[in-house]
C-alpha cells in the first residue's frame, strides 16, 4: 500500500542520509512510513532500517504494511529509547544514518478523534501515546494560573499568555474543558488580534501538546544518544517544525560552548564522539509549501559524526 502523501523534506532528507545497499539506518520517528519506505527502496538485502513510534496506530500501520520485510523491524515507544533500541538489536556505532521528523504527522492532526487540532472538534486528548499519561484535559484540570503562563510563554511563545490564562480559568471555574472546540474558542475569545494566517488558538494549542507529550525533554535526551548509535561518519537528519525544537537541535550541533584558544591559534576541538553540523539549514522549496501547507515551517538540519 502506497503512502498517502509525501513526507516533509523527502527529496532533501533522502539526499542528505545517502542510503547505502547494505547500511544500518534509524527512523525514529515512524509516522505513516513515508521516509522509511524512500529508505527501504535504496537499501538492498543486506540493508536494516530499524523504526521507532509511541502511536500505536503508526505502528500498526508499519507491522500491517512493512513487516514482511526482513530488512525492517518496529519497536513502539518514544524516540529517546532509540539507543537502548539500537544496543538490543546489536548495532550500537554500526549505524550510517537517523532520520528524525519531528513534531506531529497529518495523520494525527486530520482524526479529530485524537485531539491535536481545533479544525474540527474532538475529545481534548493531545497524546502521541494515548495509552499513557494524561490527556490534555486532565493536564488542563490540574495545572496552576503560574505553570499555564509558563507554558504559554516558553512552548507556545504566546504574547497575549496572561490573557488567555485568565479566560481559561474563568471557563474553568464553570467545569471542566474536555473539547477541542470549547479550548479554541475560549482562546479566541481572550485574543484580541490575529496573526496572518493563523488560528488564534495554534499557539495555545501547540504549547498544551509540547506540554503533554514532554517533547522537548524527549528531544533533549534523544540528540545525545546519536553520537553513541552512530558510527564514524554517520549523520543525523533531523526536521523541525517550530523554533523551539529548531534551536535545540542548532545548539546540540554546535556543541558546548569552548574558550578560544590562544590568539593565532585555532579553537580546540571537542574530545569523544560527537556530532557536527554539516551544512547550512534546509528548508523546504516553494512547489512543496504550495503543494502541503504544513511544510512551511519545516527546516531540516543535517550533523555529522566525529570522534
Amino acid at each position: 500500500m502506497a503512502a498517502t502523501h509525501q513526507p516533509v523534506l523527502f527529496t532533501e532528507a533522502l539526499a542528505q542520509l545517502a542510503v547505502r545497499a547494505d547500511g544500518v539506518y534509524v527512523d525514529a520517528t515512524f509516522g505513516r512510513g513515508g521516509h522509511a519506505r524512500g529508505i527501504l527502496a535504496a537499501l538492498g538485502p543486506d540493508g536494516r532500517l530499524l523504526a521507532i513510534d509511541r502511536d500505536p496506530e503508526a505502528v500498526a500501520v508499519a507491522e500491517r504494511e512493512l513487516g514482511a520485510d526482513p530488512r525492517f523491524t518496529v519497536t513502539r515507544g518514544s524516540f529517546s529509547m532509540m539507543e537502548r533500541t539500537v544496543e538490543e538489536a546489536g548495532l550500537l556505532g554500526e549505524v550510517d544514518g537517523i532520520l528524525a521528523d519531528l513534531g506531529v504527522s497529518s495523520p494525527q492532526l486530520d482524526d479529530a478523534s485524537r485531539g491535536f487540532s481545533f479544525v474540527a472538534d474532538g475529545p481534548l486528548d493531545m497524546r502521541m501515546d494515548p495509552d499513557s499519561g494524561v490527556s490534555a484535559a486532565e493536564w488542563l484540570a490540574g495545572i496552576s494560573e503560574q505553570e499555564f503562563l509558563r507554558v504559554l510563554w516558553e512552548y507556545g511563545e504566546e504574547k497575549f499568555a496572561r490573557r488567555i490564562v485568565r479566560a481559561v480559568f474563568a471557563r474553568r471555574d464553570e467545569g471542566p474543558i474536555t473539547r477541542t472546540a470549547e479550548l479554541a474558542e475560549v482562546v479566541a475569545g481572550a485574543v484580541p488580534t490575529r496573526e496572518p494566517g493563523k488560528h488564534p488558538a495554534t499557539r495555545t494549542f501547540q504549547a498544551i501538546r509540547i506540554a503533554v507529550n514532554a517533547e522537548l525533554d524527549e528531544l533533549e535526551a534523544f540528540l545525545p544518544q546519536c553520537a553513541h548509535v552512530l558510527r564514524p561518519g554517520g549523520v543525523l537528519c533531523a526536521i523541525s517544525f517550530h523554533s523551539l525544537e529548531d534551536r535545540i537541535v542548532k545548539r546540540f550541533l554546535r556543541g558546548p560552548a569552548e574558550p578560544p584558544g590562544p590568539r593565532g591559534l585555532p579553537r580546540p576541538e571537542r574530545g569523544g564522539p560527537h556530532l557536527r553540523p554539516r551544512g547550512k539549514a534546509i528548508k523546504p522549496g516553494k512547489a512543496e509549501i504550495a503543494a502541503n501547507a504544513r511544510a512551511r515551517s519545516a527546516v531540516l538540519r543535517v550533523g555529522e559524526r566525529v570522534q
